[in-house]
């Protein structure tokens, strides 16, 4: 897996990465509530209830750097939203914990993608 990317730009911030979390947030979310309320036992729903905190506790996580940067770079973001092209907008540089957070948001992305397609 490579490095995480010390900067990223505003572009992909807003029209890749947060779309992507909101997909997956509520892809795994729904699924995690459907296998919850199907749970067979008490063990797997206690497994299933786990998994579903589990799963939380990391976006939200993921969500509360990305809301730092976002807040950091208010005025750079708010030119892209605002833009009619495509340009890639600001060069948004990235301290630990959101480098850290866009990494995870990734990772956990491309996991519930190869789940899907297994």
């Amino acid at each position: 897996m490579p490095k995480a990317k010390n900067r990223i730009t505003a572009r992909e911030l807003i029209h890749t990465i947060i779309p992507k979390l909101k997909a997956m947030e509520k892809l795994v979310g729904d699924t995690l509530l459907v296998l919850l309320e199907t749970a067979g036992d008490e063990e797997e729903r206690n497994r299933r209830l786990l998994q579903r905190q589990e799963f939380e506790l990391e976006v939200t996580m993921i969500r509360m750097n990305l809301d730092h940067l976002m807040k950091r770079y208010a005025r750079e973001i708010q030119e892209v939203v605002d833009a009619t092209d495509d340009r890639p907008g600001a060069i948004l540089q990235l301290d630990q914990h959101e480098r850290l957070a866009i990494e995870n948001a990734r990772q956990l992305y491309e996991r519930v993608q190869a789940i899907q397609t297994a």
